[in-house]
């Protein structure tokens, strides 16, 4: 299998640029999968740079409803014309973010794309193809991270604290690998990798995605979180590349503990597993 961070927030590679979302490819079973689009038309770019065809992508999988991971899907649409593209039944709701001020910002998608023929709503589970499925519907059996508390959804016309029922996860099994791969991880990552042993009876072998640790200030994550976060995944006895929203800070406690068994993917980044 072979993953490339087509857009993460930084990069240590000349000649890439950056911005604060995520966009991976995947490259496994004999297909190519985009998981997020990033922002903007970046990951266009960056796919050149890294050899990946954009007009040969043959599934692409959001993870949620906020723009920094599927604000590049019109510009993937024009690009491609064969794709089939995967959200939650959820994901085209209105979401929302406190800012400074306390000011209220959309941070949902374009719903103009909705009505797409290529777009398929997705209720809880659906198998991909042969070793690959999407799964949504995680239970809160611990903590969600802190960071959650400033983002909110419209329900019956009323702001309310977003539940993320719009995220879902990807989990690929090649040849005994077994894969799980997540966004930003709103859900919690200790609570995405309960259910999935609940789900399918075992850890996964490695795991990608943001945790959405990097918020400061009220919403900063305490460190006995992190201690706690650090031994539920050392715990799996998998291996864990994560960036984006867990911040670097996160990054860095997360690594003290975890030592080899975490790394950080950052933009350019090529992943052979």
């Amino acid at each position: 299998m072979i993953i490339k961070v087509l857009v993460e927030n930084t990069t240590d590679i000349d000649g890439f640029k950056v911005e604060d979302g995520l966009s991976l490819y995947i490259e496994s079973g004999g297909k190519k999968i985009i998981f997020d689009t990033g922002v903007s038309d970046l990951f266009l770019t960056n796919a050149l740079k890294l050899g990946v065809d954009i007009e040969e992508i043959d599934y692409v999988i959001i993870s949620h409803g906020h723009y920094d991971h599927g604000g590049g899907l019109k510009h993937f649409l024009d690009r491609n014309e064969k794709a089939s593209i995967y959200l939650s039944q959820y994901a085209f709701n209105n979401y929302y973010a406190i800012r400074e001020g306390n000011s209220l910002e959309y941070v949902g998608i374009d719903k103009n794309l909705r009505d797409n023929e290529r777009i398929i709503l997705i209720e809880d589970k659906l198998k991909l193809y042969e070793g690959a499925e999407i799964y949504s519907g995680v239970p809160h059996k611990e903590k969600l991270p802190n960071s959650n508390k400033n983002l909110y959804e419209e329900i019956d016309g009323d702001i309310k604290p977003d539940r993320f029922r719009h995220e879902q996860n990807l989990y690929i099994d090649e040849n005994g690998k077994k894969v799980l791969i997540s966004g930003c991880s709103h859900n919690g990552i200790m609570n995405i990798l309960s259910y999935h042993n609940d789900l399918y009876g075992f850890n996964p072998d490695f795991v990608l995605g943001g945790f959405h640790l990097s918020m400061k200030g009220k919403f900063m994550e305490s460190d006995d979180y992190i201690e706690q976060i650090s031994s539920v995944l050392l715990n799996t006895k998998a291996k864990f590349y994560t960036g984006h929203c867990t911040g670097l800070e996160a990054f860095s406690k997360l690594k003290n503990i975890m030592g080899e068994e975490i790394d950080y993917m950052y933009t350019g980044k090529e992943i052979i597993l």
